[in-house]
């Protein structure tokens, strides 16, 4: 799933694999199988991609629907 919200971002962004990859430091191989879910992604790239694309990543508490956005509620010195 994780995979098809990358390549959504990127797509809406009009970037190329080889575009995003290199706005984010990582060869375009390593975004393809990110996006075919090949391989994992740790949450600093998933980030940086999000960032990238003008997007934040939001975390919605299930039960009181309390919400985290990642660049604005956490101190990154703080993890």
């Amino acid at each position: 799933m994780i995979g098809k919200i990358i390549k959504t971002m990127r797509r809406e962004k009009n970037y190329s694999q080889e575009e995003l990859a290199k706005k984010v430091f990582l060869g375009r191989t390593t975004l393809s199988d990110y996006e075919r879910e090949k391989t994992d992604i740790n949450f600093d790239t998933l980030e940086k991609i999000a960032n990238a694309c003008d997007y934040e990543i939001l975390f919605v508490h299930r039960k009181d629907k309390s919400k985290i956005l990642t660049s604005k509620n956490i101190n990154r010195k703080e993890i």
